[in-house]
């Protein structure tokens, strides 16, 4: 058992660089793609968004119970700072094993996810849903979901830091079951009280798959110098 003051020993460090180059690029595409088609209000995309907005409304104003599940699981369960709560734990057990670089490094891109939604929301001034029978409100604007992308961003952390540690195959595969779950769960919930478009939504999956890949890979490059100049 390593003590506070003790750095841990970890397992030789490997590099993610291939999946995360994938994943960065991709996600980063993508949400170029979207951010465009949504500024530019492009056609096919604003009447699916409508589709799926109106479709998830006459099914929450149908069914109240499920409707107030869904608010507990949004606001609650899935809340962004439920999620912020997840990462600073796991920025004090960084702390505590001596982590000190990683455990800021965790911290940082989890407020720079934070400041990026808030400043695209800013930036595009996206309108929410309206309805005359609303079954719950949102403030600020709607592009990109910040619940979506904090999970994303949560989620991501997580299983790489659990990864960089190497955590047994079954606790790595169970919480990557768990995060998949709530992040696409997040994404439904927002859609299902008509609080986002479903493109808001995927924006804030993209966004966040790409943050969470990029720092991987500038943490790697930091900690690749770091061996070579102790090497």
């Amino acid at each position: 058992m390593h003590s506070p003051t003790t750095p841990p020993t970890r397992p030789p460090f490997t590099p993610f660089t291939p999946l995360a180059s994938v994943v960065a690029l991709v996600s980063g595409a993508l949400s170029a793609l979207l951010l465009v088609l949504v500024a530019t209000e492009w056609g096919p995309l604003m009447s699916f968004d409508r589709a799926v907005a109106d479709g998830m409304h006459d099914s929450a104003v149908r069914s109240p119970e499920l409707t107030g599940t869904n608010r507990i699981l949004s606001d609650w369960v899935w809340d962004p700072w439920a999620m912020r709560a997840l990462v600073a734990a796991g920025v004090v057990w960084l702390w505590w094993r001596g982590e000190r670089l990683l455990a800021l490094w965790a911290a940082a891109v989890s407020a720079v996810g934070s400041a990026v939604q808030q400043l695209m929301k800013v930036a595009v001034g996206r309108d929410r849903p309206r309805w005359q029978d609303p079954v719950d409100t949102a403030h600020f604007a709607a592009f990109p979901s910040g619940h979506a992308m904090t999970a994303a961003v949560t989620c991501g952390l997580l299983l790489w830091l659990l990864a960089l540690f190497g955590a047994a195959r079954r606790l790595r595969v169970a919480v990557l079951a768990v995060g998949a779950f709530s992040v696409v769960g997040v994404g439904l919930t927002r859609l299902y009280l008509g609080v986002h478009w479903a493109s808001d939504v995927v924006a804030g999956w993209l966004l966040g798959g790409c943050l969470v890949a990029v720092a991987v890979l500038a943490y790697e490059r930091a900690a690749a110098r770091r061996d070579a100049a102790s090497a």
